[in-house]
């Protein structure tokens, strides 16, 4: 390992199931963000060893323009809850896809139910997980829209104390790939969101920034660029933005085969959407340039990770081979955050997109054991 700090994310495979796309749901009198509004113990695949209690839940979060609910899980250690109960490390998933079967806690998933969730409730730690809005519930998820990520994230939190009071207010967010991008705005929103909780840190892998840099660059001239999935991701962020902020006219800038490159995104998971779309050039998308002020400024606003005004700890880690989220916009991010003055923990892995995260577990563990445990 070499000394840096920087984590990753992956995807899981899920089933590829055709749904239809509901509007947002609209918050009633007292249905205030964190307010569940359904629980479902959970059995079988999604219990995890080490936990007492698993329970997943369905709550108002804020999206991109108001009011939709977000699903989640919280996980609770076994025993006698420590003094102040237990503290949370809310999981931030990365990119699983926008259509409603993609929601992250719908699919079993190997890695996190054997490896990272328990090794988590061993350390000591409730586990919270956020599907994020738009996922498994009605509206279209925005894809890489950081400020409403960050907010399902701490509004999951909320949620989970709501139903489970042994859970303390001190917290933290471990996050990888398009959850590190929600873990980093977590870190920089909720201190200020959530003045009732007790935001500690903030443990990010592999988090796409400086996307926003690049989408002025973008149009019929790019060719099908050496890098993974690509394409899937362009046209989801396309389809959130399309779903978000309809005055964008997003569909004008899109070719026929764009056009169909969303319809493929907003029906299938991020694996199977991949699979039809990675030979697909992102300028065969385009019809004309993205280098458009309206265009830009909003995704500036979605996607633009802040790199000062951070008032609490943050670690960073990166794969050196990451063909997903490449090293070069990380280190400018690093390069950035350090400049502001950021209490920041960086590290460098010799692996890939998924294989870095898996690497950095034991350095976030120990982050999160520093900013987390009573001194």
């Amino acid at each position: 390992m070499m000394c840096a700090r920087i984590m990753a994310g992956a995807a899981g495979v899920v089933i590829s199931v055709g749904v239809a796309l509901a509007p947002p749901a609209v918050a009633g009198t007292g249905e205030a963000p964190g307010t569940v509004t359904n629980q479902v113990e959970l059995a079988g695949r999604f219990r995890v060893d080490g936990a007492a209690t698993a329970a997943r839940l369905t709550y108002w979060s804020r999206g991109p323009r108001g009011p939709m609910q977000s699903t989640g899980v919280v996980y609770v250690p076994p025993g006698p809850a420590p003094a102040g109960g237990w503290p949370i490390v809310a999981y931030a998933h990365g990119t699983t896809g926008i259509a409603d079967q993609c929601a992250f806690t719908l699919e079993p998933r190997v890695y996190y139910l054997d490896s990272l969730y328990p090794e988590l409730l061993r350390a000591g730690y409730a586990v919270v997980i956020s599907d994020y809005v738009g996922l498994g519930t009605p509206g279209t998820h925005p894809y890489l829209d950081g400020p409403s990520q960050a907010r399902s994230v701490i509004d999951g939190v909320r949620a989970a104390r709501a139903v489970a009071p042994e859970l303390s207010t001190r917290w933290a967010v471990l996050g990888q790939s398009q959850g590190a991008q929600a873990a980093l705005f977590t870190a920089h929103l909720g201190p200020v969101d959530a003045p009732e909780l007790q935001l500690r840190g903030a443990a990010a892998t592999g988090p796409p920034s400086n996307l926003d840099l690049l989408l002025p660059l973008a149009g019929p001239w790019i060719p099908r660029l050496p890098l993974e999935k690509t394409p899937a991701y362009v046209a989801m962020l396309l389809a959130g933005l399309r779903a978000s902020a309809p005055e964008l006219d997003v569909d004008s800038y899109l070719t026929p085969i764009g056009e169909d490159a969303l319809r493929v995104v907003e029906t299938e998971c991020v694996t199977e959407a991949n699979a039809r779309l990675a030979d697909v050039p992102i300028g065969a998308m385009l019809a004309r340039s993205l280098n458009d002020p309206a265009l830009t400024s909003a995704a500036r606003e979605m996607m633009r990770i802040p790199t000062d005004g951070y008032t609490i700890p943050l670690f960073v880690g990166q794969g050196v081979t990451d063909m997903e989220v490449p090293p070069p916009l990380t280190a400018k991010l690093v390069a950035e955050l350090t400049a502001s003055g950021t209490d920041l923990e960086t590290h460098l892995y010799p692996g890939d997109h998924l294989g870095a995260a898996r690497a950095a577990l034991p350095d976030a563990v120990a982050f999160l054991r520093r900013v987390l445990d009573p001194v």
